[in-house]
């Protein structure tokens, strides 16, 4: 392994080689069983070829219909592996070359959590390096790294997708280079054809994906597991534009696993959700961890009736009734995000019905921005993310100052969050939308986690966490905590950090602009703002003070890769700095920090133009990731007569 990504360090690895190739779509297919604390089912993964190693030619774009005719009579001769049932049948192994390769007849080595992972294993592990190598002599097998952690992998095969009725129209003329080759030459061609649909069609493609994703096996593939990734091979195979892009995973989690919690709610019924840990989704799914790995998704979600399942998706779910008193949910995304803002809770969950009010939208002219009218030219501006449906382009949803929103809680809790939470939303995300514009996401789901939950919230697309902390007493709390959470709908999700040790591009901004969205949620005068937040940052000074002092200094820079922020190893692979420390998650210097640092830069240039710069800033890299340079030279070329802000912006540790 790469000494640069031991595990045993404090940096936390991010080994999926990236640059090789990229995954585009997930489509999960999960079981939820609290009895035995797991989940477990199917992932298939789309790919492209990373943008390092793409082939020069358009190899597969011209191959005419009688050719794919010619391969679906080929492909009677090849084996082929329907999806099934039971997927711990299909886990016995063989070794071959320090892969666990599945087969029939061998003895499960396994150990007792189902890892299928040995000390030889471990050590077939490839550095970034070793796989660079094969990639440019060609004389080796291709092997695809995913972030994999405290997941058992049961089976890995190629889904044959050019099996699917009516997939023709994806197989458009394309010259197949070499015969012993063709049918997977045609089956990445197809899922090139797919991914690189236009974002008018993204419900076909939404479709298609779920088509592709029931096409039955056709290989059982080589892998491997190590305490931090997923290694995958296919014998033959050199190069990552050969390499199957359509592949099938069976797994199941890890009961202890770092994603998810299994718990129990205040009303003493079994949940579980996932975690913000700093390992993210690894142990949920494996997956691409880096944040350039931006992609969409969809699951079906299966759990005993009584239970409901919320998660990160743009629609509303409905359970569909299954056999055995089942019920299944099915989420989608079509706005491509990082695979760790991928958020599920599984509970006996109850939804706090909406009541007869009407929100209170700021009115007071004298905090206010310009209105949304004054800016609509900024939404004539092309965006500049990948093609997907944009609200930012969207007329229809530009006026909404709030979106459909539901809370969901315990049962012992649904009065006290009908009082205290469910009038303040839609305060909020007015008051929010007031200052930044068209909100990045259709909907918001917010729920109230068990008690366990170790922080006040957590935001992923679509969904907020809530600590029943910020419930009793007065407002005060759950509004600046709800706004907080809302703020990073636009920074931590809509933009997010293209290195995540520049943590304070999301918490340095929410917290700066949850004091500005809860200002206008109240509607308080200007006094009464500057009243609220003199004695905020007093507060928040005071802390950052202590633990500046009462920590490592290492752990207290914005920027730790310092003029490494942002670069990756060839393959694609990088490392959060520190990311493992113990001490980190118990620390608040990137929000401090980060937030005196915006308010330094506000009352320099001026509130509301700097206000007017972040609204601009939104339009021009919501569905990017940035650096903290990005939005630093944006605001000085903004602003040009604050050339005193310069010296202040480049100071950031």
């Amino acid at each position: 392994m790469d000494p640069q990504l031991d595990p045993m360090k404090d940096d936390l690895p991010l080994m999926a080689n990236t640059s090789y190739m990229l995954v585009k779509h997930y489509v999960l297919d999960l079981d939820v069983d609290f009895k035995s604390k797991v989940i477990e089912g199917s992932i298939v993964l789309f790919f492209e070829t990373g943008s390092q190693h793409r082939k020069n030619s358009s190899t597969g774009r011209e191959c005419c219909q009688s050719e794919f005719d010619q391969s679906h009579k080929m492909r009677a001769s090849e084996p082929c592996h329907v999806p099934v049932t039971n997927v711990s049948a299909c886990s016995s192994k063989m070794e071959y070359n320090g892969f666990a390769v599945s087969g029939e007849g061998e003895e499960d080595t396994s150990d007792e959590n189902g890892n299928h992972s040995n000390s030889e294993q471990a050590s077939g592990i490839s550095s970034s390096e070793d796989c660079c190598d094969r990639e440019n002599h060609g004389n080796q097998d291709f092997v695809l790294v995913l972030d994999c952690c405290d997941l058992s992998v049961l089976k890995v095969e190629e889904v044959d997708v050019a099996a699917v009725s009516g997939i023709e129209q994806f197989t458009r003329p394309a010259k197949l280079t070499d015969v012993s080759k063709e049918l997977g030459n045609l089956r990445n061609h197809i899922v090139h054809e797919l991914v690189a649909l236009p974002a008018k069609r993204w419900e076909e493609q939404l479709c298609c994906f779920t088509h592709c994703s029931q096409a039955p096996g056709c290989g059982e593939l080589p892998f491997a597991t190590g305490p931090w990734s997923l290694e995958i091979r296919k014998p033959g195979i050199g190069t990552p534009a050969d390499f199957p892009h359509a592949i099938r995973i069976w797994y199941k989690t890890n009961p202890g696993g770092r994603s998810v919690a299994w718990t129990t709610d205040q009303s003493g019924r079994p949940c579980v959700y996932t975690m913000g840990s700093p390992i993210n989704n690894r142990a949920l799914f494996p997956c691409q961890e880096p944040p350039i790995a931006l992609s969409t998704w969809q699951a079906s979600v299966r759990a005993a009736a009584g239970f409901v399942v919320l998660m990160s998706g743009e629609n509303s779910a409905e359970p569909v009734q299954l056999p055995e008193d089942i019920l299944s949910w099915y989420y989608y995304v079509s706005m491509p995000m990082p695979a760790s803002t991928f958020t599920i809770a599984v509970g006996c969950w109850q939804e706090v019905k909406q009541q007869s009010f009407t929100a209170a939208i700021p009115t007071n002219t004298e905090f206010s921005l310009p209105s949304v009218q004054a800016d609509f030219s900024w939404h004539e501006a092309m965006c500049g993310h990948v093609g997907y449906p944009c609200r930012f382009q969207n007329p229809a949803v530009s006026w909404q100052a709030v979106i459909p929103h539901r809370v969901f809680s315990p049962c012992c809790l649904v009065e006290l969050c009908e009082e205290r939470l469910l009038p303040l939303i839609p305060q909020c995300l007015s008051a929010a939308f007031s200052t930044l514009g068209t909100h990045p996401f259709s909907r918001l789901d917010v729920l109230i986690v068990p008690s366990n939950f170790s922080s006040l919230g957590m935001a992923s697309p679509h969904i907020i966490f809530l600590s029943q902390s910020v419930l009793p007493g007065g407002s005060h709390l759950c509004g600046t905590r709800l706004c907080h959470e809302i703020g990073h709908a636009w920074f931590g999700l809509a933009i997010g950090a293209r290195d995540w040790t520049e943590e304070w591009i999301s918490e340095g901004f929410a917290t700066f602009l949850e004091d500005v969205f809860w200002a206008r949620a109240q509607q308080l005068s200007l006094e009464e703002v500057k009243g609220q937040q003199e004695l905020k940052a007093l507060l928040r000074w005071r802390r950052l003070r202590d633990e500046v002092q009462n920590s490592e200094e290492e752990l207290q820079v914005l920027r730790p890769n310092k003029e490494s922020t942002g670069e990756l190893s060839e393959s694609g692979a990088s490392v959060v700095k520190y990311g493992l420390k113990a001490e980190k998650i118990f620390m608040q210097v990137h929000y401090l920090k980060g937030y005196f640092l915006l308010r330094s830069l506000a009352r320099t240039a001026g509130e509301a133009s700097f206000l007017l710069s972040l609204r601009k800033f939104v339009r021009k890299f919501h569905g990017q990731l940035v650096l903290s340079q990005d939005f630093l030279c944006m605001l000085l070329e903004d602003i040009p007569k604050q050339k005193k802000c310069q010296q202040e912006c480049l100071k950031l540790e």
